[in-house]
């Protein structure tokens, strides 16, 4: 085994860390100032090279910050302790900003620091194995049978131009299934053009899918080409299709029956070769019965139907895909990638992950960010991870956000009570009592998700979630009567009508 190597002017602090140490049957070198440590490096062989390096920050022969500085540009991935006595925030931030495995504050407790330079070499071994190379990482990822089944499907596809329906929870990834399916496709030189039908308002929508001529409504200045029109040759991804108005299906419908449609205030038709995936959460069969959706539109987009699972059912391959996620972030962040213990994968996998792929993405950005140490441990994991139910959500998961389950549910009860006042049996208003943290940190949880998937619409987003979830919320308590609802929260009659059919809560 390779030794442990101590920097310490103090001979003392060097004699119990050899002791302790040699109790454990693992070897040390022990060294006085840097300049030794540097010139060893120079000079022994692969076997003696340090496996961990503990060094004090401030000594005669020089700075235990330089020190970790220059071992780091040799040995990258050899984990590096650093003690001081001089416990201040200047050093800390400098050891972390420094490429440390951890900062540890003398006086120390010695069981402590043994087990710190335990989880260093662990980290080292895993370190010896090598890192994932993210280049050369599959642009999707996945061993579980249901996306073997996902893959396979994607292959049967790449010869066709078929119509695909990509169903999912929101964060599992339909968007990454609808650009493997163009990639692997014939129409893979085209263009992939994607757009959320669910985050743009109605009167933009329709302007956005079909363009428009100058002069069609005001602030339309000038001539502008709708997604169809850029898709041309390509791929067009409508993501979120349940979520998509009517009288915008009927003009949806035509374009895939002919492969024309007219420009908003247009009067020449123009043809287009796209081909169109769409993908939803919602159950759309469900949608069709309830006149919200055109079933013969349906039918057309539902030629060939890919269901992507739910994390939950997918847990095998959340080791694989952390591991991915911090070597990704850590690229984007320019720092160097950590690494994360067996343990703490195990707490991942035990995790419901009700916002998915997504979720667990932003959960090792935040890990990379904020993990105290390279090697990340069960008690380094997000609140959320570690205590799901200390966590309150906005009334729609997405991203980072975690849902708290018995939370949702009630509010589910609720939800008929809104299209049918008499469909649940409310003696007394109802009252969700949700436990742990403001509402005020469920928001910068979303925001902060939103902001890191690089979104752009971030306030039109959440302030039509939180307009949304007052609207429920108040219609729930009132059962249904919109002008009682409308009295409670102090607006008007006309405001909850118009904002009913905005947010698509009819």
């Amino acid at each position: 085994m390779k030794p442990i190597w101590i920097v310490d002017d103090d001979q003392s602090i060097r004699f119990v860390l050899e002791k302790a140490l040699m109790r454990e049957d693992l070897p040390t070198r022990s060294f006085t100032h840097p300049r030794e440590v540097l010139q060893a490096l120079s000079t022994v062989t692969a076997d003696e090279m340090p496996q961990v390096l503990v060094s004090d920050i401030r000594m005669p022969g020089g700075s235990g910050l330089d020190l970790l500085s220059q071992v780091k540009e040799r040995l990258p991935g050899l984990p590096v302790i650093i003690m001081t006595a001089y416990s201040d925030l200047d050093s800390a931030v400098s050891a972390f900003q420094g490429g440390a495995f951890e900062y540890l504050p003398k006086p120390f407790d010695l069981t402590k620091a043994i087990e710190l330079i335990r989880r260093a070499l662990e980290e080292s071994q895993r370190e010896a194995v090598g890192a994932v190379d993210v280049d050369s990482t599959p642009e999707m990822l996945g061993q579980a049978p249901a996306m073997q089944d996902v893959f396979r499907a994607i292959g049967r596809l790449s010869q066709s131009n078929v119509t695909v329906m990509i169903t999912g929870e929101s964060g599992s990834g339909k968007e990454l299934v609808a650009r493997a399916l163009h990639k692997h496709s014939q129409r893979a030189s085209g263009p992939f053009v994607a757009i959320n039908t669910a985050a743009i308002p109605k009167d933009l929508l329709e302007s956005e899918l079909f363009g428009h001529e100058r002069g069609a409504f005001t602030g339309a200045q000038t001539m502008r080409r709708g997604r169809f029109e850029q898709a041309d040759g390509g791929t067009l991804f409508l993501d979120e299709i349940g979520d998509m108005k009517f009288d915008l299906q009927t003009r949806l419908l035509r374009v895939l029956s002919d492969g024309s449609f007219y420009r908003v205030g247009g009067h020449s038709a123009i043809k287009t070769n796209v081909r169109v995936i769409a993908a939803t959460h919602q159950n759309l069969e469900q949608r069709v019965q309830e006149g919200t959706f055109r079933e013969d539109l349906f039918h057309r987009l539902n030629v060939i139907r890919l269901r992507l699972p739910p994390l939950r059912e997918r847990r095998e391959d959340i080791p694989v895909l952390t591991r991915h996620f911090l070597q990704q972030s850590a690229q984007q962040l320019g720092v160097e990638a950590k690494r994360i213990s067996d343990s703490a994968i195990e707490l991942l996998q035990d995790f419901a992950f009700p916002g998915n792929v997504r979720q667990l993405e932003n959960i090792c950005h935040w890990l990379t960010v904020m993990a105290p140490a390279q090697a990340i441990e069960p008690k380094d994991l997000p609140p959320e991870v570690l205590s799901p139910s200390a966590v309150v959500p906005l009334s729609v998961p997405v991203a980072t956000t975690v849902v708290h389950a018995e939370a949702a549910n009630a509010f589910q009860t609720m939800a008929p009570a809104v299209a049918n006042p008499s469909a649940v049996n409310m003696p007394k208003p109802a009252v969700l009592n949700l436990p742990g943290e403001d509402w005020q940190s469920g928001l910068e949880v979303q925001a902060m998700a939103l902001l890191v998937d690089g979104r752009t619409d971030v306030w039109d987003e959440l302030t039509k979630r939180f307009e949304a979830t007052l609207i429920q919320t108040a219609l729930a308590h009132t059962r249904g009567r919109r002008i009682d609802a409308a009295h409670k929260l102090g607006i008007g009659r006309n405001t909850i009508t118009r904002k009913i059919q905005e947010l698509g809560l009819e």
